[in-house]
């Protein structure tokens, strides 16, 4: 199996994760206008359309660099834009990455779209690409997504101190989690459990 994350269109019943491009745009601006969003972010909001599409444009050079792969999350139900995800850190020769740089808009969180976009991502992962690791970090401070990570399974494996510095200059703790190979099939039947399937 050749570990080698690429762009790829991933769809499950509640959400579409798309391939990010720049057609993308205005609906990522009109998910991700609130401050309240980027709350505990390291790259501050979108204050413009034409920072979204520089933010675009960068993703797509990380993706041709391989060092990313970032999808636009889109509501099947209508269509609607309502976030992002990446894979980053990827290391090709130990199977790993990690699954971040994650945003949802307000009116999508506590519903199936995150659940069911983290089961696609990391059924990608580990059924597709035969990662034997992907991890999972937030803010030390930020508990809902502490809790989200731990609900999909992700186990926690300590504080890394002064790790990232925000888009404010704070310096952040960061709070690191993963999931294993041997972790994965149990928490693949968590999460579709979750989802009704």
């Amino acid at each position: 199996m050749n570990f080698d994350p690429r762009p790829i269109l991933l769809e499950g019943r509640h959400v579409r994760l798309e391939p990010i491009a720049p057609g993308h745009a205005a609906g990522l601006f009109a998910a991700g206008n609130r401050p309240e969003e980027w709350t505990w972010a390291l790259t501050p909001e979108f204050g413009s359309l034409a920072e979204v599409e520089r933010w675009i444009a960068d993703a797509l050079k990380q993706q041709a660099a391989g060092t990313e792969v970032t999808w636009a999350t889109v509501r099947r139900s209508d269509g609607v834009v309502v976030g992002s995800s990446r894979f980053l850190d990827i290391r090709r020769g130990h199977r790993a990455l990690e699954i971040g740089s994650t945003w949802i808009a307000r009116e999508a969180q506590r519903t199936a779209i995150n659940t069911e976009a983290k089961l696609l991502q990391l059924r990608h992962a580990f059924d597709d690409l035969g990662a034997v690791r992907v991890q999972l970090k937030t803010d030390e401070r930020n508990e809902p997504s502490r809790r989200a990570i731990a609900r999909i399974g992700g186990v926690f494996e300590g504080i890394l101190r002064n790790y990232q510095t925000r888009q404010d200059g704070y310096v952040r703790n960061t709070a690191m989690y993963s999931l294993t190979t041997a972790e994965w099939p149990a928490a693949r039947a968590r999460l579709e459990e979750r989802l009704g399937r």
